[in-house]
């Protein structure tokens, strides 16, 4: 008898679900019925590219982080890894006090691991870099559970080293607020290094990669050249177009016997032997009706963030910067968070004599920003940008995208929340994952390891008592 598992989320967490089990039922002959459901009229999520005269503009994320395999190997089984490009590794900055600053070299992820560029910074005062020394001689943290990562770092490199280095550039990955972020769900590398080497600026260095030649550096991050759309694409050429449902959201979700029954807007039900949820951790609650373990979610915080990309001929820069973009302080009278300068980071998606500058705005106590208009958002990025390079025209285009409320903060004890859903689950609702960027990791590579997992707990629920069964 066939295996019905529904698959509800149509982002990259969901469809790399869908893709991944279809070729497991396809390689091993599997009993499985595949149904795919999106709520919106398309599928990728945040996933969106757009392509206009010669530019490659990503409305949601540009990149993935090259170390975590599960994109490249993503990217592979679709066969367009031909179209893998690394982005430039140049110079990036902090905007802080009004004004651009080079990153100190040697820092890993804000934090300083070479005394001179630190010492010789003008990022920080003298008192401050005093401050940051304590972290030499301070004792491990001592702290029973979970930590914000602003408390983590505060204590041991005081207030400036973590407002003008560190908190730009972390709590841009989350767009979220650092003295609220969970540090064992986001970081927990930076508490082990400590823990393992009392001194957290030791403890880095120590642990960071010897450089193995002094030729040009490789960068960090990949993309596909022709967007990252083009992985969405991809997987949605790949499945069935009956095993896809857009336009169709879930309302309901019971357990009946050994079965779960999915209540649809569109007045259907359908009958599943498992489920992969992979959706915001708000709509969890929604679907799963009186299941007390998903009541906290519905406290757990998302923010709405905006993105601003410009196209510019090349001679209405005046004053070009030698770099890849920045990252802004709060102590700075900006509205926009980061900005990267994308003909220098990604060449390969701007046209010859043109510029791309993509900004960024909505912190977490300015979120009203993000529902101004476009002419508005494009005025203020502007205003900004006027601050530190020299503009002389208007854009030749521009493309503004809003994310309401998709970005979900990792807050403390956000591993203690998951844990006990996972544990419910486990338990009481066998055959039912929940996964997506809400829970375990927010980057591609993150969505895709999930989405992997996911399918690989869900074909041993369903088939290991048959193999038990058989080999008894």
């Amino acid at each position: 008898m066939k295996k019905k598992v529904v698959i509800i989320g149509g982002g990259i967490t969901g469809l790399t679900a869908a893709y991944y089990l279809k070729q497991e039922r396809n390689n091993k002959n599997l009993p499985i019925d595949i149904q795919l459901i999106e709520a919106s009229s398309k599928l990728g999520g945040k996933i969106q590219t757009v392509r206009k005269n010669g530019f490659v503009i990503e409305r949601g994320p540009d990149s993935f982080l090259a170390r975590k395999t599960s994109a490249y190997r993503l990217i592979e089984n679709l066969g367009i890894q031909e179209e893998i490009v690394y982005n430039t590794a140049g110079k990036a900055y902090v905007l802080a006090n009004n004004k651009l600053h080079g990153m100190p070299e040697g820092s890993n992820m804000g934090i300083p691991t070479q005394i001179k560029p630190f010492i010789f910074s003008g990022l920080f005062s003298p008192i401050g870099k005093l401050r940051a020394g304590l972290d030499f001689v301070l004792p491990k943290t001592n702290v029973e559970g979970d930590m914000s990562l602003g408390a983590f770092f505060r204590r041991r490199l005081g207030n400036e080293v973590v407002e003008n280095l560190i908190e730009p550039l972390l709590s841009g990955i989350y767009s979220g607020d650092i003295d609220k972020m969970s540090l064992m769900a986001t970081f927990p590398q930076f508490y082990q290094i400590e823990q393992k080497h009392q001194s957290i600026v030791l403890g880095m260095k120590k642990e960071m990669p010897v450089k193995k030649s002094k030729g040009p550096r490789k960068g960090i991050f990949q993309t596909v050249s022709s967007g990252l759309q083009t992985i969405v694409d991809r997987i949605e050429e790949e499945l069935d177009s009956e095993e896809v449902l857009k336009g169709v959201q879930v309302v309901n979700i019971d357990k009946l016997n050994d079965k779960y029954e999915i209540t649809l807007t569109n007045n259907t039900t359908i009958e599943a032997d498992s489920i992969i949820a992979a959706v915001p951790h708000r709509l969890v609650p929604e679907m799963f009706k009186n299941v007390s373990v998903f009541e906290p979610f519905r406290k757990v915080p998302s923010t709405s963030v905006a993105n601003v990309a410009l196209a510019f001929p090349e001679h209405a820069i005046k004053n070009d910067i030698n770099g890849t973009g920045f990252v802004v302080s709060r102590n700075n009278d900006y509205n926009i968070t980061a900005c990267t300068w994308t003909h220098k980071k990604w060449p390969h998606a701007c046209p010859e004599g043109k510029v791309l500058l993509r900004c960024y705005v909505g912190r977490p106590h300015n979120q009203e920003i993000v529902d101004k208009t476009d002419e508005e958002l494009v005025e203020i990025v502007l205003e900004d940008l006027r601050k530190t390079m020299e503009i002389t025209e208007r854009p030749e285009f521009y493309v503004v995208s809003r994310w309401k409320e998709a970005m979900p903060q990792y807050t403390i004890n956000h591993l203690d929340r998951t844990h006990n859903m996972e544990k419910y689950l486990q338990s009481e609702m066998p055959g039912v994952s929940v996964v997506g960027c809400s829970f375990y990791g927010s980057g591609l590579p993150d969505c895709i390891d999930q989405g992997e997992k996911a399918v690989k707990d869900t074909i041993e629920f369903l088939f290991s008592n048959q193999r038990e069964a058989a080999l008894n």
